[in-house]
């Protein structure tokens, strides 16, 4: 059976970008402008993914995902909206699928999309623990695609940076929180990595936290950050001898984006610094 989709927004400009983002061979799309109509449609028939932003009645936002929340079963939805970050951690709270603020970046959204159809047993991956502009902090589920959500909302959260230092922040944090999924948590969903993002006036900070026993720098020659300087692919070689997947960049190239990184001395938490001035 092909995947039901159903866009809702007010205005038709965006409705016919979004639909020719989201279609495939496999998709229906339907679209609502309003929504009590999107209600409507999506008690008729369950829908695989609800894309709505701004509507035309009060039925809008935070307030349609949760009566969306409510049907069983209750279909993930991407909230399209403004930048800002209490409606982010609303959204996050109200255990939105994940959020993107307008204009909306299309490749990002068009991954999200597919990652949500992709999904199960996905409601309760990504927590809000602390809801603060200054103070973020959740609780990410060792699953893979949660950390690609967890990714986006903090990718959200700071939008308000410059472009260049956002996306440098967002890829080292994506980099650590899959490191400690996978390594930390060994991707056991049972397990959970709490993630802080602080933000101060003249500097930002993220901290990760995983549930594994931790690790010793030193000892990682499957990692690019101890390649030998005169075999620079070294750590390729170890990996594949070892039937792990490509990759390994991960330390060496969050600490390129950042200003400063820090393990603890077990090596199951790591904190760093981007500096805003």
């Amino acid at each position: 059976m092909p995947h039901s989709l159903l866009v809702v927004d007010a205005d038709p400009a965006v409705h016919e970008s979004l639909n020719q983002l989201l279609q495939r061979q496999d998709r229906q799309i339907q679209h609502a402008y309003d929504g009590a109509e999107a209600l409507e449609h999506a008690r008729r028939i369950p829908r695989d993914l609800v894309v709505a932003g701004q509507t035309r009645d009060r039925i809008g936002g935070v307030q349609l995902l949760r009566r969306l929340g409510a049907l069983r079963p209750a279909p993930p939805v991407i909230l399209c909206g403004d930048h800002d970050p209490t409606s982010v951690m609303a959204a996050v709270r109200a255990r939105a699928f994940s959020y993107f603020h307008k204009p909306l970046p299309q490749r990002q959204l068009a991954d999200m999309a597919q990652l949500a159809l992709e999904s199960a047993s996905w409601r309760d991956d990504v927590k809000l623990v602390s809801a603060t502009p200054e103070w973020t902090a959740l609780d990410v589920r060792c699953k893979l695609d949660a950390a690609e959500r967890a990714t986006q909302f903090m990718r959200e959260m700071e939008a308000d940076l410059p472009r260049a230092a956002c996306e440098d922040v967002a890829a080292a944090f994506r980099e650590l929180l899959f490191n400690a999924v996978e390594h930390g948590g060994h991707s056991d969903p049972r397990k959970h990595v709490r993630v802080s993002l602080l933000r101060g006036r003249r500097a930002l900070m993220v901290h990760v936290h995983d549930p594994g026993k931790g690790f010793s720098m030193n000892l990682l020659p499957h990692a690019a950050i101890n390649n030998p300087a005169d075999s620079p692919t070294r750590h390729v070689e170890l990996r594949a001898e070892r039937g792990q997947r490509p990759g390994g960049f991960g330390i060496l190239m969050a600490r390129g984006l950042v200003d400063e990184m820090i393990y603890n001395g077990r090596g199951n938490e790591v904190m760093f610094v981007k500096y805003l001035k």
